[in-house]
């Protein structure tokens, strides 16, 4: 093989190795400490909070997509705590498209990239097009398309289950001579619980996984930034629409797309073009569409596509126009 095609091949390696570790551990993690505060915020209390009764609950919602440091995978097991709470639908989709986006960390990175400036229009379009969104697609009657055991809330089989219907069927009504008879007491067992109903969850998502970090490591290591640069960085029409669609397959983390994009515009990408290239990749990656076909029906996840492309086609031009 040529050095080029090796090259290539290490840099396709490397980056399934880095995103696989990293996903998996933020993956594990994030629905732990979704499966840990649900154990202190009943669902009740995450109903009223993200309601899409009032208005409050979006705004909410993308705030706290704006202070989570979430990529667009790592979204995913907190989402899925949020179904399972039976939080507003209009609000959770808020939350869906505004977290990877928005998060403090890549604020940042604009701010010391691009200037203040292109970093608050960058989070001004971000918000209102995520709110936005989430509302109309609520009005729409979207939540149809959710599918139904994503609502469903992972059991843990054995003798750590903490509800009476749970401990009857694992161990018996009342034999105290069983093994459950020397269960941990009920503060280790919650935690037992939690991390093996987490392990369940993965389970059902890993294949999802692996096949998108596959196919984005397969993108990352062989489509060149020449390429990328070639057929979306001039100043035309059809510019900034391919590199919307360009960013969707292309998945790299948002504080890795910032600094690739400033090397981008010194070749003489269009900054709209840029911004396009940067909510695309952070707002779909293709390993966050197939994780979604986990929780939505095929027409949600249309409609979550069509999202994040009009959003970064309307930024693109916004920034050509205005920047």
């Amino acid at each position: 093989m040529s050095p080029e095609i090796v090259q290539m091949l290490e840099d396709a390696l490397g980056m399934f190795a880095f995103l696989a570790v990293e996903l998996t551990l933020l993956f594990l993690a994030i629905s732990y400490l979704v499966g840990v505060l649900q154990e202190f915020i009943t669902p009740e209390k995450i109903q009223s909070i993200l309601s899409s009764r009032n208005g409050k609950g979006y705004v909410i919602a993308a705030l706290l997509g704006a202070i989570t440091p979430f990529c667009s995978c790592s979204t995913i097991p907190f989402l899925k705590g949020l179904l399972r709470a039976r939080a507003g639908f209009g609000p959770m989709m808020v939350f869906l498209f505004s977290s990877p986006l928005l998060n403090p960390v890549i604020i940042g990175l604009f701010v010391i990239t691009f200037g203040l400036q292109v970093a608050v229009m960058y989070f001004s379009v971000a918000l209102v097009v995520s709110v936005t969104a989430g509302f109309v697609l609520e009005k729409l009657g979207f939540e149809r398309y959710v599918r139904e055991e994503a609502y469903q809330m992972p059991t843990a089989s054995g003798c750590g289950a903490s509800s009476a219907k749970a401990t009857e069927s694992a161990c018996g009504a009342s034999d105290t001579a069983s093994a459950c008879s020397s269960a941990p007491a009920a503060t280790e067992s919650r935690w037992v619980r939690i991390w093996k109903a987490t392990w369940k969850d993965f389970k059902q998502v890993v294949p999802y996984l692996l096949l998108g970090i596959c196919l984005g490591s397969f993108i990352y290591g062989f489509i060149p930034t020449d390429l990328i640069a070639k057929y979306a960085g001039e100043a035309t029409w059809y510019a900034i629409p391919i590199a919307a669609v360009i960013g969707i397959p292309l998945y790299i983390r948002a504080e890795a797309v910032i600094p690739l994009s400033a090397a981008l515009v010194k070749k003489g990408m269009a900054l709209g073009s840029v911004m396009a290239l940067i909510i695309g990749s952070a707002g779909a990656s293709l390993t966050e569409v197939i994780l979604l076909k986990a929780i939505f029906k095929n027409q949600m996840i249309a409609a979550f596509l069509v999202v994040i492309l009009s959003m970064a086609i309307f930024a693109g031009m916004l920034f050509n126009l205005f920047i």
